[in-house]
């Protein structure tokens, strides 16, 4: 089980990589095992502003349809091109060419009541 220690993780296992004001968004890699081969990402809010814990998209595997929720509160600036032609990047590199959302972060102290690697880690059991 891939866990970058450079990034921070929900509990509903979102990773978020924070870039001065701004951050990237994706699944983990615990997350994209357990839905299996991801066929599509749904996300309608690009120019919206989510709050943290908000529905911002979906993400469709073979097997089920799961709501993405945001990590922190944010300003979504970019969804993902890629993904509409190769939504299984995200089982492949869910860290980087799988990233889904890229936000302008509105309190980025948020980020501070998400885990570490380690926390995540024992979240999940490992």
């Amino acid at each position: 089980m891939n866990i970058p220690q450079n990034l921070k993780y929900s509990e509903d296992h979102e990773w978020l990589r924070i870039e001065g004001d701004e951050a990237y968004i994706g699944i983990s890699d615990y997350a994209q095992h357990e839905l299996g081969d991801i066929v599509y990402v749904d996300v309608d809010t690009e120019g919206e502003e989510v709050a943290a814990g908000e529905v911002f998209g979906s993400i469709e595997a073979v097997k089920t349809v799961s709501d993405l929720l945001m990590p922190v509160s944010g300003t979504v600036l970019k969804v993902n091109a890629a993904l509409e032609d190769n939504a299984a990047a995200i089982n492949s590199d869910p860290y980087g060419e799988g990233w889904i959302i890229k936000i302008k972060v509105s309190d980025p102290s948020e980020a501070d009541k998400l885990m570490d690697a380690a926390t995540y880690t024992k979240h999940l059991g490992l």
